[in-house]
């Protein structure tokens, strides 16, 4: 799960801005060879290399805890990898801002094969077999999707969302995105008849509602993956340390270093107040019932963040990240903050039907 989350980054940062498309010109220019193109700089042979080493190390490591010989997880630690550079090469001949070259597909390659080398090393070390203890010691077994959501959680965070921690409010985006597609069709006034979803100002109740929620239920997906008791309480303070962590450097980011407590409003305090009560007596909660508590808030979360209004803080925050400042990383986080509670929510389900280990 971790190594098909960060191929999505890679892709991602491959074809960004994903617009633009157009054929190669001169149209025969593609052919299974790549261009070598001149004049790369220290830094693009350095990113190049470095970006790929974390999935080669990611994929074999998957492998050997598979079970895979030390030769074949070698292999599938170069071979995908480099399969996913070459074809995002070759991609990028239809996007004009990109320029494929053959030397980064080599330094791609070269990085994966690098990682899964340091992978097979870690092994020979012990390493693994240690990391296997400790997992095997903390966590409940095949719970590689928990792990991966909670480590993305915090890149969600960095999107400034509607109210602190209120992540997936999606429905206004596709209601706008819907009406461009229906730009001068017969469809187009059925849906400005009436408000698809009406923003309202929320009472303090509900504003606080939907800030425990979005805080509640990463500590709810910890849980529902680890083994109960008191060794949960670290978990669970790395869930709250991440969460704070991620939405002060995104306020951070806009306002400037003094700015990065000023989103703990008197709603948020009141939140974060109840979330360690709730985080302490979740300790020796059974990881089922964790993932069934955790499906129902998050659900109550997206229910009433779809009405927030933008506040003062998140309409500036728009607007310094769509205007350019972050755009490498405004899409990626925009995107993981819209999807993160969906997917969650597809984990607890899938997390409460398996029942207990």
């Amino acid at each position: 799960m971790l190594a098909a989350a960060f191929a999505g980054l890679i892709v991602y940062a491959s074809l960004h801005p994903f617009a633009g498309w157009q054929a190669p010109k001169p149209p025969g220019l593609i052919g299974w060879g790549l261009p070598r193109p001149g004049g790369l700089g220290r830094f693009d042979v350095v990113s190049n290399f470095f970006a790929y080493l974390p999935l080669g190390a990611l994929i074999a490591t998957g492998c050997l805890r598979d079970g895979a010989n030390r030769t074949l997880a070698w292999a599938l630690g170069v071979l995908v990898p480099g399969a996913l550079s070459y074809g995002l090469e070759q991609a990028q001949h239809f996007l004009p801002p990109r320029v494929p070259s053959v030397i980064d597909w080599q330094l791609n390659t070269a990085g994966a094969a690098a990682g899964a080398l340091l992978t097979l090393a870690a092994q020979a070390g012990g390493a693994l077999a240690a990391w296997q203890r400790w997992r095997t010691r903390w966590l409940l077994p095949g719970q590689g999707g928990g792990i991966t959501l909670l480590l993305l959680w915090p890149v969600a965070l960095l999107f400034p969302p509607p109210l602190p921690f209120g992540l997936g409010q999606v429905l206004s985006r596709l209601h706008a995105t819907a009406m461009g597609w229906l730009e001068g069709t017969a469809w187009a006034g059925w849906l400005r008849a009436g408000d698809f979803m009406p923003t309202l100002a929320l009472a303090p109740g509900i504003e606080r509602l939907v800030i425990l929620a979005g805080l509640l239920s990463p500590c709810l997906l910890a849980c529902s993956i680890t083994r109960p008791g008191w060794l949960r309480a670290l978990p669970l303070a790395g869930v709250l340390l991440l969460g704070v962590g991620a939405t002060m450097l995104s306020t951070a980011l806009n306002f400037g270093p003094e700015s990065a407590l000023d989103w703990i409003t008197p709603s948020v305090g009141a939140a974060l107040g109840l979330v360690l009560g709730l985080a302490l007596l979740s300790l020796w909660l059974p990881g089922r019932a964790a993932a069934g508590l955790g499906f129902l808030v998050i659900l109550t979360g997206l229910t009433f963040v779809q009405a927030a209004p933008a506040d003062p803080y998140h309409a500036a925050s728009l607007q310094a990240w769509e205007g350019g400042r972050f755009i490498r990383l405004h899409g990626l986080a925009q995107w993981i903050g819209w999807l993160w509670p969906y997917a969650a929510l597809a984990f607890f389900l899938r997390r409460f039907a398996r029942g207990e280990a």
